[in-house]
């Protein structure tokens, strides 16, 4: 064969017809070598693709469990290789506590590094969950969507119990306690001293800020329940932030009004970020600082958009006829995207309705409230003109 070849290399510039017949005949040879080899059998060949170590017993179980494991090898497949490993055990526990198989099967499809947890480690999880959940149901459905926070290391049991011991003593709500412990795991896998700093630093500064000592508790239960992660923050950081608002000229009131409004998300702010966005809002909008501590009030969010974002929001609403005195008086449509403010627009046109004329507060809130204030503007024009005075036309 590669006699054949050099052969034909060496006259192939002066008779160009017998490349063609050297490419003919390596196919044919190759097609000859292909044919000698036995074809593998399709499961040999998908684990050919992947490593030669897995554990075919785990592969075996999954599959009995009617989890897909193509999407686990693809996205996992390091899992596939362990062991020991307890499908069949985990599957147990999971239909014990009321899952359907289903539901079984999608959890080990997302999440198949729960078969590596010990049986008696997710028995203890079961129960250390149930001291918090109202029902084994709602257990179920917690582990459907955040099966990470369910199946962790044993390392991490004590750690949580001690943080749920911690936050029941502060007379939190159960749906609260359990909402941290599954959006926010990281929280109660770390020793519970953390956290009461955390938390002992919000309610310190809540009352720093004249907040009501009676209602501290509210007051710290829904800053928690829409912002979990605040309590992976470092304490200084929300000093800082708050700090550098009150040399702004805000005052203690109105930095607890920011404090609640911002969901505690002011720990995700920065004091460089913040003075970019107000220098920014205050040279775009043309005010006094005064008017940009109203306007910030009115709008907290306006403190983490990044001045990218604003441009191009500020620019669309201006570019849509809307002056920037209307903006000064109705901030919170910079919360809505360019393309949500284009399209609200174009929908309140159809209704004739001229957002440069009338109130911005008809674009303002969810697709909901959109859809309400559009159903009242569709009322208003179908609703026929009624004149008191007007004479009655009767019968002659």
């Amino acid at each position: 064969m590669a006699l054949m070849v050099k052969r034909l290399e060496v006259d192939i510039s002066n008779r160009p017809q017998d490349f063609a017949l050297m490419l003919r005949l390596v196919a044919a040879s190759l097609c000859l070598r292909c044919q000698c080899v036995t074809p593998l059998h399709f499961n040999l060949r998908t684990c050919a693709t992947q490593s030669s170590a897995e554990n075919q017993q785990i592969v075996e179980d999954l599959y009995h469990l009617s989890v897909d494991i193509q999407k686990v090898r693809k996205l996992k497949g390091w899992v596939l290789c362990q062991s020991p490993a307890y499908p069949k055990e985990i599957a147990c526990l999971l239909k014990d506590i009321g899952a359907s198989e289903f539901s079984i099967a999608r959890i080990l499809t997302s999440h198949p590094e729960a078969v590596l947890c010990h049986p008696k480690h997710i028995q203890a999880q079961r129960e250390l969950w149930m001291s918090v959940c109202s029902s084994q149901k709602d257990l179920v459905g917690i582990i459907e969507k955040f099966p990470a926070s369910f199946f962790t290391s044993s390392s991490h049991h004590n750690n949580q119990q001690d943080n749920i011991t911690y936050f029941q003593s502060l007379n939190l709500n159960k749906r609260i306690i359990t909402k941290l412990m599954a959006t926010a795991p990281q929280s109660f896998s770390r020793p519970v001293t953390q956290n009461k700093t955390m938390v002992h630093t919000l309610q310190q500064t809540y009352q720093e800020l004249g907040g009501d000592e009676l209602n501290m508790k509210i007051w710290l239960q829904k800053l928690l329940s829409q912002n979990p992660f605040v309590l992976l923050k470092p304490p200084e950081v929300l000093k800082q932030n708050l700090l550098f608002l009150r040399d702004r000229g805000f005052s203690s009131a109105e930095l607890l009004h920011l404090l609640s409004k911002l969901r505690g998300f002011v720990t995700e702010l920065s004091p460089d970020g913040m003075y970019r966005t107000l220098a920014y809002s205050q040279d775009t909008l043309g005010c006094s600082g005064a008017e940009l501590r109203n306007i910030v009030l009115k709008c907290p969010a306006l403190l983490y958009y990044p001045e990218a974002t604003l441009s191009e929001r500020i620019d669309g609403l201006l570019h849509a006829g809307i002056s920037v005195s209307q903006l000064k008086e109705t901030p919170t449509v910079l919360e809505l995207t360019s393309q949500i403010v284009k399209y609200r627009i174009q929908q309140l046109k159809s209704l004739r309705y001229d957002v440069r004329t009338g109130s911005l507060e008809v674009l303002n809130g969810t697709k909901k409230d959109f859809e309400m204030n559009c159903g009242k503007l569709q009322l208003r024009r179908e609703r026929p003109i009624f004149n008191p005075v007007a004479p009655l036309k009767g019968d002659d």
